[in-house]
């Protein structure tokens, strides 16, 4: 039977500030491999046993998730756009349902697996349970007292699939050691293969309130450019509760297969610090960085030209954006969060939002900002188009560094190379377009009383926003 993967891609961004925020999660960021997690998911869980990926997403990264595939040359199946996110469960449920005679891979898109053949056996080995319509999990041999993952206590302790006996709440330090001792205890993965029906009855029997909404949601949705929007007004009626709580901690039908092989969900700089390639003592390096006499600590740098030098550290984590950097005890990792927190509260935008943000065209950075003027890189990919737009705050030059582009000004429409510029006065219609097959580059200098990006009234958009 053929396995479609569910890879579900929501998240909050928080615990691997400032390289993952809110608008762009970790799940899409390189942080241990060169290909991003969500890429080396859809990687990992492909060939001639898998059909194409399911996606569930969100608005805002719905076309971050098609580029992303593209990259990675992974032809994604249906794209499901939730209008808020409500946890696992509801999302889960959406899958089944809109596969309902499927064999379903349901895995989150974060995490790190490296070795992708020794997973894909594992689920080989999980099959048989899942077609006898119980759900399999999957289970990680622990090798520390993990206190940030919940457990799994499985009957009995050899390497096949065995029946599972109970979830086990993220534990103390005490009880942690304890089940670290224990070969019935693994990690939980949050990871599942089962029918999608077998999913379907086991809400059906666990959590039926679930199923109304999500199914009118679904039975409301509307396809929208390949990607398909469940209906936000069932949508709003959906509990957020994560699948463990609702169905999978209630179950008596499940199955856990062991893997040993590999894994972290890196859900902390601690985690890619664990995950990395360090040298002889213990520090790791990413970008341009240097340590100096430094030991257990990660140096890593994402912005091209700034160095980052470590002297004398000891159980260091230091990342250098250029918008933001963050300084911290190694030790103290899951409290990268607060940082998250006190900016949101001071109204820093570097809470949520980058320097770099991403539009289905390519993406622009803010190079310099003042009262009345910014500087904007913007990147346009191959065959793509800003919407036709107008501004009633402010006027825009625009030189090309980079490629060719076409360029609507009003009723005027011209090619500009590189070295050429173009001026679009306040209130003009105006149009960016890269005709070219490689992306175009350009300088855009906007002055104006206000400059912000709601300042903008679309005529034509060939990615339906508003």
């Amino acid at each position: 039977m053929t396995i479609t993967p569910v890879l579900l891609c929501g998240g909050s961004g928080t615990r691997l500030w400032p390289l993952s925020r809110k608008r762009f999660p970790k799940q899409f960021t390189p942080l241990v491999e060169t290909e991003s997690p969500f890429q080396a998911a859809a990687l990992r869980l492909s060939g001639p046993d898998y059909a194409a990926p399911m996606i569930v997403t969100a608005q805002d990264f719905r076309f971050i998730v098609t580029e992303q595939l593209a990259a990675v040359g992974v032809d994604p199946g249906a794209i499901l756009i939730e209008p808020a996110a409500r946890n696992t469960a509801p999302a889960i449920l959406a899958a089944a349902l809109a596969a309902p005679d499927a064999m379903l891979l349901v895995a989150p898109s974060d995490h790190f697996v490296p070795d992708g053949a020794a997973f894909r056996a594992a689920v080989d080995a999980g099959l048989p349970a899942a077609r006898a319509g119980r759900i399999v999990t999957f289970g990680i041999t622990p090798d520390r007292a993990e206190t940030g993952y919940g457990w799994l206590e499985r009957e009995g302790t050899g390497d096949g699939p065995a029946p599972l006996m109970r979830f086990v709440e993220k534990p103390d330090a005490a009880r942690a050691e304890a089940m670290l001792a224990d070969p019935r205890y693994l990690w939980n993965a949050g990871i599942f293969l089962a029918r999608a029906a077998t999913l379907i009855d086991a809400f059906r029997a666990h959590a039926p309130d679930l199923l109304p909404p999500v199914t009118a949601a679904l039975d409301g949705a509307r396809p929208d450019l390949g990607f398909l929007r469940l209906d936000g007004g069932a949508w709003a009626g959906v509990a957020d509760i994560s699948i463990d709580y609702a169905v999978m901690e209630q179950a008596d039908n499940l199955t856990v297969v062991p893997f040993s092989a590999g894994w972290s969900d890196l859900g902390g700089w601690d985690a890619v610090w664990r995950e990395g390639a360090r040298d002889a003592n213990g520090v790791a390096l990413c970008g341009p960085a240097t340590a100096i006499d430094c030991a257990d600590t990660l140096l890593r740098s994402e912005a091209e030209g700034q160095e980052i030098v470590g002297i004398g550290l000891r159980d260091i984590v230091a990342v250098a954006m250029p918008d933001a950097v963050l300084v911290m005890d190694r030790r103290r990792a899951q409290e990268a969060k607060l940082a998250v927190t006190a900016l949101r509260d001071r109204g820093a935008p570097q809470a949520e939002a980058f320097a770099r943000d991403h539009r289905p065209w390519g993406w622009f950075e803010t190079l310099a900002l003042s009262d009345r003027f910014q500087v904007k890189r913007i990147t346009v990919h191959p065959s793509a188009a800003l919407s036709l737009q107008s501004h009633v705050h402010r006027s825009e030059h625009w030189i090309v560094v980079s490629g060719t582009a076409r360029v609507t000004v009003d009723d005027t429409v011209t090619l500009v190379t590189e070295n050429q510029s173009v001026y679009v006065p306040l209130g003009a219609k105006h149009r960016l377009e890269n005709p070219g097959k490689v992306p175009m580059v350009l300088i855009e200098v906007q002055t104006g009383v206000y400059l912000g990006e709601d300042d903008i009234t679309r005529y034509e958009d060939v990615y339906a926003r508003g």
